[in-house]
């Protein structure tokens, strides 16, 4: 079988490690294979044991985890993900992993995205959510006022640091502003090693990664986690300087013309404590023409005891 330029003698770094980390979460008993004589050097599954429920030779699963099988066919790949009990957004993943890179001398940077004027337009006319659109590497390419006053104005960031990772892991405010820091961050790291399945010659990931990795320990041991994971929907805490506490629904899309581009869109239910603080933190933080006259609203440079806070 020929291979492309990962199969030489660097193999498939994220491929093996990715493969190694899904051999590590399973047990023979979770399998159905009996335990095995001898004492386990590390955790999971072994190779052979991998080979023998995919059924194919140990020799060939070797190669295809070391990187060296890069032309191995999707019957293969699919026997593969059944026995290391892969979701589909894995399976993607290791599709994605194991195609041949074409061979070339240098990686080719990525050509500039760019939000198209009708989302720009959508974003400023949705005025009463927080709504942002992630592009490659989690970058911020668009975000409307509310989720600028929600998280932070990345408009006054340096284009290097207009990125959702950078924000969490980096920003010093950022583990106050999201109660649930932890789980929006490995979120993210997650998110990021599938975007390395899909774009693994841009040459802008390893100096992303290699930031993050020398200034956050979290980011630095998560990432060896190799999780991969596609937000759709769900629920985001955020306690902020003005209002306090609040829940909102995190909807995420994907344009069609563009999968790599995610529309995030930031809600709660009408007459809720939570939109009634989202609807304050619109006003307060509106231009001194838009704000309403409203006894609360007098004072928008001072933070302000709230019941939620009471």
């Amino acid at each position: 079988m020929s291979s492309g330029s990962s199969g030489g003698p660097g193999g498939n770094p994220e491929l093996r490690d990715f493969l190694r980390a899904r051999r590590a979460r399973l047990s023979p008993e979770d399998t159905g294979l009996p335990p095995g004589a001898g004492v386990r050097r590390v955790p999971g599954l072994r190779r052979e044991e991998v080979a023998r429920l995919a059924g194919v030779s140990v020799d060939y699963y070797v190669r295809l985890e070391r990187g060296r099988n890069l032309n191995v066919s999707d019957s293969v790949l699919d026997a593969v993900a059944r026995a290391l009990r892969l979701d589909s957004t894995e399976s993607a993943h290791l599709r994605a992993l194991a195609r041949p890179r074409p061979s070339r001398r240098r990686a080719t940077p990525e050509p500039p995205q760019r939000v198209r004027p009708s989302l720009r337009l959508m974003l400023d006319r949705l005025d009463d959510v927080p709504v942002m659109i992630l592009g490659r590497r989690t970058d911020v390419l668009a975000a409307n006022r509310l989720a600028r006053v929600l998280f932070t104005d990345f408009d006054a960031l340096p284009a290097r640091e207009r990125n959702m990772a950078r924000y969490l892991f980096l920003a010093p405010g950022a583990r106050t502003r999201l109660p649930d820091w932890e789980r929006s961050a490995r979120d993210t790291v997650a998110a990021l090693h599938l975007y390395t399945g899909r774009h693994r010659d841009d040459p802008a990931l390893p100096a992303l990664i290699g930031d993050l990795s020398l200034h956050s320990d979290e980011f630095r041991r998560w990432w060896a986690h190799h999780e991969v994971a596609t937000c759709t929907h769900g629920t985001a805490r955020f306690h902020h300087p003005l209002v306090g506490g609040l829940t909102l629904s995190n909807e995420s899309f994907t344009p069609t013309d563009d999968p790599d581009l995610r529309l995030h869109l930031l809600t709660a239910e009408a007459g809720s404590p939570d939109r009634q603080a989202l609807d304050l933190l619109a006003g307060w933080t509106a231009a001194p023409a838009e704000r309403p006259a409203h006894p609360d609203l007098r004072d928008a440079s001072r933070p302000r005891e709230t019941p939620r806070d009471r």
